[in-house]
């Protein structure tokens, strides 16, 4: 088989020829590996690599598939996770030099327990900005992570390395977290489809009231797959969800006839989306209305600054992270500037700002979650940009989460949110449009998501070189 076929293949081809014996998963750990190391010298998208341990992980999975014992769909895939997630034995830094020294992890959060009980094969851990506070690719800790489709141009945050790596081939699928859009924003930003599940869906921990796991990967079946395992209950997460049992990737296919579903390009606040973005938004709700739905625009209840709440309580959660930091020297290879003085802002904030921007994000949920009635879906925009220079920390120098107001609002709502590429700029980088459901309904998004790739007029030539 070709390199670039054996890349580019999805896990159900991969998961068929683990099976027919055609593939192995060490020859395909062992490939993957390689590939992984060659671009991401370009990209700076993973660290932490384990290739002995992957190796044997993947041997594991061999005698497994050979004794048709497999564990699931992500037995002896080759894939890798955030540098949030926790898991016994790796880095666990959280985008922070000053973090640098810490010792390895010594919990399993939810989310690695399920891919290490499910047979997938983790070789490295992927890169995010300081803290997670920023919706871009810069890191004190990492450095600048780059768009595979592009390198001077950013790959959104704060799953930077999980979408760029995708994106370039380094491992077939990851797993982000998202807090104001940081698994969809960087799955827009480098052509995937990811999904920002229902809160409590995924457990993750530290337990949150905002912040879940979630999937990435090249398209909507590989993270149908990645949800299947990741969905479970784990009482150590507070907000945790009984098991659903379903095997999203069996339950794809549906009809859209009939669905009212709502095209969302004005959030009533904040910047309005590029005539690129929205186009692409509008064509998306174009093919659903031929495809049998009934589509009319949504139009936001909103009229006041919403994101400046959320703005607000970040800020002070990253005041209090920064506090916690090792003794460092404040330098830049310490501790991002942009992030250490954002964070620092929150030092002027009291107990009762912080409890009056709570009362009104629940207003703003209250008043979005009331605009959704009526409603199956809605179509929206991920960021309102095509994309921004990799060395930027977002849209806005002075408010780096500024361009995340199409996301974050549902990280609020607790509803579930995908993302998938329906097109590209004129320097062919990828525009990702997001689809919204209630909560509860993962499966939906991921059919109406699923609907979408497949009527989409894009073709996805995936840049497993990165390109200049």
């Amino acid at each position: 088989m070709a390199a670039q076929e054996l890349i580019g293949m999805s896990l159900a081809a991969l998961a068929e020829a683990y099976a027919s014996r055609e593939l192995s998963p060490v020859e395909v750990t062992n490939h993957i590996i390689t590939h992984a190391e060659a671009v991401n010298g370009a990209t700076n998208a993973l660290f932490s690599f384990r290739p002995e341990q992957a190796i044997a992980s993947a041997r594991q999975s061999e005698a497994r598939w050979k004794a048709k014992a497999a564990l699931g769909p992500l037995d002896g895939v080759p894939m890798t996770v955030k540098d949030s997630v926790a898991m016994v034995g790796w880095p666990y830094l959280h985008g922070i030099g000053a973090n640098r020294s810490l010792p390895p992890s010594t919990y399993d959060s939810p989310p690695a327990i399920a891919l290490r009980e499910a047979g997938a094969v983790i070789f490295a851990k992927t890169t995010m900005p300081d803290c997670g506070l920023m919706a871009s690719g810069i890191s004190s800790l990492h450095g600048i992570t780059r768009n595979p489709w592009g390198l001077a141009w950013n790959t959104g945050g704060s799953s930077a390395g999980a979408g760029a790596s995708v994106a370039a081939g380094a491992g077939f699928v990851s797993v982000g977290t998202d807090i104001a859009g940081s698994v969809r924003l960087p799955a827009s930003h480098c052509g995937l489809a990811s999904l920002k599940p229902t809160h409590g869906r995924v457990p993750h921990l530290p337990a949150d009231t905002m912040r879940m796991a979630g999937p990435m990967g090249r398209s909507v079946d590989d993270i149908a797959r990645l949800l299947t395992v990741l969905t479970r209950q784990d009482e150590r997460d507070t907000w945790s969800l009984p098991a659903d049992g379903v095997r999203y990737h069996e339950k794809l296919g549906r009809d859209v006839r009939g669905l009212k579903i709502g095209i969302l390009t004005d959030m009533g606040f904040g910047a309005k989306p590029e005539a690129e973005v929205r186009n692409a938004v509008e064509a998306a709700g174009q093919l659903l209305a031929g495809a049998g739905a009934v589509v009319e625009p949504f139009i936001s209840p909103l009229d006041d600054d919403a994101i400046a709440p959320i703005d607000l309580f970040l800020q002070v959660r990253g005041y209090l992270e920064y506090s916690a930091l090792p003794a460092h020297s404040d330098g830049a290879g310490d501790i991002n500037p942009y992030v250490r003085e954002w964070c620092l802002g929150g030092a002027r904030h009291s107990g009762a700002d912080v409890y009056r921007a709570l009362s009104q994000i629940g207003k703003m949920k209250a008043k979005l979650l009331a605009a959704f009635e009526g409603w199956d879906y809605v179509i929206a925009p991920t960021l309102p940009v095509v994309n921004f220079p990799a060395e930027e920390p977002g849209v806005s120098r002075e408010k780096p989460l500024e361009h995340t107001l199409f996301t974050a609002m549902f990280n609020q709502t607790c509803q579930p949110a995908s993302t998938v590429c329906m097109a590209f700029d004129n320097r062919h980088l990828p525009i990702g449009v997001q689809i919204i459901g209630h909560r509860f309904d993962d499966l939906g998004v991921l059919q109406v998501t699923k609907v979408l790739e497949d009527l989409r007029p894009v073709t996805m030539d995936w840049p497993f070189q990165p390109r200049a």
